[in-house]
């Protein structure tokens, strides 16, 4: 496994990746509408897929945040549900999980 201060740069850098983003999402839906209906329409469409992008980023920003507590703490790496070890193999697909294979199986 990685060492902790491995994944932790990982996940700050994923925070203020996503941190940019929905800076930039915020500034788009801030934009004024067209006064054409048609145009006003797509662009409606457009913002609900940029609301949902955001919706999307601000989940997993609260992931990583938690995930960055549990460094803190020193549970990182260790399953929430059953306190197992988490693989290797998953903290590097998802840093910020704080389930274990089994247990994230098992809803």
């Amino acid at each position: 496994m990685e060492s902790t201060d491995t994944y932790r740069k990982r996940l700050l850098s994923r925070l203020a990746e996503l941190d940019s983003r929905l800076h930039h999402i915020e500034a788009e839906l801030d934009e004024p509408h067209s006064k054409d209906w048609e145009e006003a329409a797509v662009e409606r469409e457009d913002e609900e897929v940029l609301e949902q992008l955001g919706q999307s980023g601000q989940a997993e920003i609260a992931r990583i945040r938690a995930a960055l507590q549990r460094i803190r703490e020193g549970t990182y790496g260790i399953c929430a549900r059953c306190g197992e070890e988490i693989s290797p193999e998953r903290l590097d697909t998802l840093p910020d999980t704080p389930l274990c294979r089994t247990c994230a199986a098992a809803g």
